[in-house]
């Protein structure tokens, strides 16, 4: 074989390799969507249901306006949420790539450039309240805004605070609660409020507590604070939020007194008996660690989804009176 020939071999073995690498950018060009909808976290949109939750309590949820008003504020509230994580995920692109699960995360892994992450971010972080300004009560994209600046401020120092990255992540679940009765123009219960707050409190507990047994001992852990927070303060945290949870709903519960009721039943007391239990059945998950992912514990969980489904048939046999 003349020189000639190897040479032309050797730069054609070259060329193959570039001519297969090709196809790669339209490739990662559909990876960008796809990424950046990863980065919003569907599975966690679960969580801004609680919009509905002052609206039913009340009894005015069954509506053509009361559906409408709060399908739109779902949206508005998972826009901001998800302007949340992308610039989340952009900030914490280095940490996440030494942690073994969220080095997978979009950002993390490449598949989203930092800058990208942060523009879209930042264009829902700005849509949504404009439009809540433009569609919505006023109370609304204030609740909005204030949201927006708290988690922000999360991801830039507060969730480096002791105790305080607790009461931003709890308050982020009670502003979701409360939002839905903004928009409808209904008064916030006390005990809503108290049950709400501290439930929230308990889940937030429960899941840090699982994060640091979980990491216990490991490198890669992203979340400084678990290194400060004790496993035994945690679980302080989780069983008196639970505690006062509890309590809230059964002085909720029982505050009608001595007044006669005319349904069929007492379902408003009686559905405290589902609520306990579920309660007790998120802290035998929390107390074994594996209550990291709450919409994992809340989905995938069989007994907890029945004593679910039991306890908002008693809630709403009480608000309609049957």
């Amino acid at each position: 074989m003349t020189d000639t020939a190897v040479t032309d071999s050797a730069v054609l073995r070259q060329r193959a390799p570039e001519q297969q690498r090709e196809p790669e950018p339209p490739r990662r060009a559909r990876r960008v969507p796809a990424g950046l909808l990863r980065t919003a976290r569907p599975r966690q949109w679960v969580k801004n249901v609680l919009v509905v939750a002052a609206p039913a309590a009340a009894g005015e949820l069954f509506s053509a306006h009361a559906l409408g008003r709060l399908a739109l504020v779902f949206v508005l509230f998972t826009a901001c949420a998800a302007a949340v994580y992308l610039v989340n995920d952009a900030r914490d692109a280095d940490a996440d790539r030494a942690h073994p699960v969220k080095r997978h995360r979009p950002v993390a892994a490449g598949d989203v450039p930092v800058p990208l992450a942060y523009a879209v971010g930042g264009a829902l972080g700005v849509l949504a309240p404009v439009l809540a300004a433009r569609l919505c009560p006023a109370p609304v994209a204030a609740l909005l805004t204030a949201y927006l600046a708290m988690q922000l401020a999360y991801c830039v120092s507060l969730k480096h605070v002791l105790v305080v990255d607790l009461a931003v992540v709890t308050t982020g679940f009670l502003m979701r609660a409360m939002i839905g009765g903004l928009a409808l123009g209904i008064p916030l219960s006390r005990w809503f409020l108290i049950t709400t707050g501290f439930g929230a409190l308990f889940m937030v507990a429960a899941k840090r507590y699982s994060e640091a047994v979980q990491m216990a001992g490991k490198d890669g852990a992203t979340r400084a604070l678990l290194t400060e927070y004790t496993t035994g303060y945690l679980r302080f945290v989780w069983q008196l939020a639970a505690g006062v949870a509890v309590l809230g709903y059964c002085l909720w519960a029982m505050e009608e007194g001595g007044v006669p009721h005319t349904s069929v039943l007492p379902w408003r007391q009686l559905s405290v008996i589902p609520f306990v239990l579920a309660v007790l059945r998120y802290a035998v998950f929390a107390d074994r660690g594996t209550a990291g992912e709450p919409e994992d514990v809340v989905l995938r969980d069989r007994a907890l989804a029945l004593i679910g489904v039991v306890w908002l048939a008693m809630y709403g046999l009480a608000v309609a009176n049957w």
